[in-house]
């Protein structure tokens, strides 16, 4: 699904050159649940917005679906983005002036789903997520958890073949956050592809691999060995 070459990101500070990411070759293949983790400053964001297609690289080559998405023009790569992944942020990013309902509806309405079926789908994913009580709901309206369970919803009501996590649960606390890792698990295990960023080694168990990266480097890539805390959480 995936597959970088020699992929690079940089930015001038004067007469210098300063690597986020340098040379960094890597393959996910679909039907992966793939864990970034590393310090601060490592550059597992920036990687992960470049595979998401929000920023672009400097160097190399990034192929998605067989798609050279370096050599596209930016209208190209976001019918990519919009067809094919799904975003989930650490800070949410819902819009605050529309319910709970409206929010998760957006993602369909920019893909002019008829009005039919956008109820049905929404319906369907609202009692998914078990917050059809909350569809009348405003965001501040909402606890942490709550919003979380909103964003993943929204991120996911396409359907989409990727869905790219960035430390989703950071603003929860534990019992939250194991229930939007249940999430990710089960959506897996139905065969989304998803690639996370987290600090967390408990959250890293649900994958099936954890790349580490350290100053813009690939350092260790490795398959996760699951332990039976993570199975049998529901």
């Amino acid at each position: 699904m995936i597959k970088l070459i020699d992929l690079e990101k940089s930015v001038r500070t004067g007469l210098n050159r300063a690597w986020i990411l340098n040379q960094v070759n890597l393959e996910i293949k679909a039907g992966e649940f793939v864990t970034i983790m590393g310090p601060s400053g490592a550059g597992k964001t920036t990687l992960l917005n470049i595979i998401g297609m929000l920023e672009s690289p400097t160097g190399g080559e990034y192929h998605f679906l067989d798609e050279p998405v370096h050599r596209l023009n930016e209208r190209k790569r976001h019918d990519i983005h919009k067809q094919y992944m799904g975003f989930v942020f650490q800070a949410y990013h819902l819009i605050d002036d529309l319910t709970v309902y409206e929010n998760i509806e957006t993602p369909l309405l920019y893909r002019n789903v008829k009005g039919k079926d956008r109820k049905s789908i929404v319906a369907d994913i609202l009692d998914r997520f078990s917050i059809v009580a909350k569809k009348d709901l405003f965001p501040d309206q909402l606890s942490g958890g709550q919003q979380q369970l909103v964003g993943v919803a929204r991120a996911v009501i396409h359907k989409p073949r990727l869905l790219l996590a960035d430390e989703p649960t950071g603003n929860l606390h534990s019992k939250q956050g194991e229930e939007i890792m249940e999430l990710f698990r089960e959506l897996n295990e139905e065969g989304v592809t998803i690639i996370q960023v987290t600090h967390s080694e408990k959250n890293a168990e649900y994958g099936s691999r954890i790349i580490e990266i350290v100053d813009g480097n690939i350092r260790t890539d490795e398959q996760v060995r699951k332990s039976a805390s993570v199975y049998g959480t529901k």
